[in-house]
């Protein structure tokens, strides 16, 4: 097939999408796809600008926001007329964040009428939309931690929800605008943070206890990873810096519970409306109970990112799980 990995965007998630679509474009490649690599700000990449992107790899932190806002992201209709994707059979998305996961992209592609990986408009805006997908997770009896949301006072959050409490914004991915409060100062800080967030604001309760996470891929889970952080949770540092998380495929758990957790998985895979693949995260607590974190519609797609790991821990290789990827979306010409 002839494939676009579109990556990039304008997110502050922008460095995570970049590694990703350059691992995916040579991945296809290595599959037998004709490919190109397209950044959604600056357009067509050349194979040097790939290689390039692939050794800066992903900062400790993520761009500033004053860089962000000065990049003009290229509109998708405006890009499907690139001379150099006129004959595309199926856009491939690395996007994370912003538009490109919130249901804006795939809205836009639907209009011309083209083919891509993951996700419809309607999946990724109920997963990109963490305070809906939770009532929809309860819907389809899938245990979430409980939360309260919007313009609360510390008082208020720490009497329904106890310590410590998570503070998130509502869209926010790559454990990005997160905060884990301990007492009543660090949630008054964390309020007074989030003001700045532009977002719904979400408290949290917070369960300790082991981090595991499920791939789904077609409509098959995957064997179950467990994340071991270095810090106290599994924040943006800790996601794409080396040697700062020990990611555990297959975790280290009992048959019938990761058969329930798989049961958990496709229950929220099916409920958020996502296809052709996924990875939903969970917080095992000291008790032994499953609780359902979020649901990510393009999780990170580096050959090093939680879902390619656990493909691999099933026997599916990064460019077969690429072509998978890509096939799925490929029927739907």
């Amino acid at each position: 097939m002839r494939i676009a990995v579109l990556m990039g965007g304008t997110s502050d998630e922008r460095e995570v999408s970049l590694s990703s679509g350059v691992e995916v474009a040579n991945a296809l490649r290595n599959a037998g796809h004709e490919v190109v690599a397209v950044d959604t700000v600056s357009g067509s990449l050349d194979v040097a600008e790939e290689v390039l992107l692939l050794e800066e790899g992903v900062s400790a932190a993520p761009p500033p926001v004053g860089e962000l806002a000065s990049l003009d992201e290229v509109h998708t209709v405006v890009i499907s007329r690139d001379p150099a994707l006129s004959e595309i059979d199926v856009f491939f998305l690395a996007l994370h964040g912003g538009s490109g996961e919130d249901g804006t992209i795939q809205a836009l592609l639907e209009v011309t009428g083209v083919a891509y990986t993951g996700s419809d408009r309607l999946g990724c805006s109920l997963a990109m939309d963490k305070e809906v997908s939770k009532r929809l997770l309860r819907q389809a009896g899938v245990p979430t931690p409980d939360w309260l949301s919007g313009e609360r006072s510390a008082p208020e959050v720490a009497h329904t929800l106890g310590f410590p409490v998570i503070v998130k914004a509502s869209s926010g991915g790559s454990s990005l605008r997160l905060v884990l409060a301990r007492d009543l100062h660090e949630l008054e800080s964390a309020i007074d943070e989030s003001r700045g967030w532009n977002d719904l604001v979400l408290f949290e309760r917070y369960h300790v206890g082991r981090e595991l996470t499920i791939g789904i891929l077609g409509d098959e889970t995957l064997p179950v990873g467990e994340i071991i952080p270095e810090h106290e949770i599994f924040d943006y540092e800790c996601k794409y810096q080396p040697g700062m998380a020990q990611e555990i495929f297959p975790a280290d758990i009992p048959p019938n519970l990761a058969s329930e957790l798989g049961t958990l998985a496709l229950s929220a895979h099916r409920s958020l409306r996502l296809r052709d693949y996924s990875r939903i995260d969970f917080i095992l607590d000291n008790e032994g109970r499953p609780w359902c974190l979020e649901a990510n519609a393009l999780p990170g797609m580096t050959a090093n990112s939680l879902l390619p790991k656990a493909a691999a821990a099933g026997g599916v290789v990064f460019p077969e799980l690429c072509d998978r990827i890509a096939t799925l979306a490929g029927v739907r010409r």
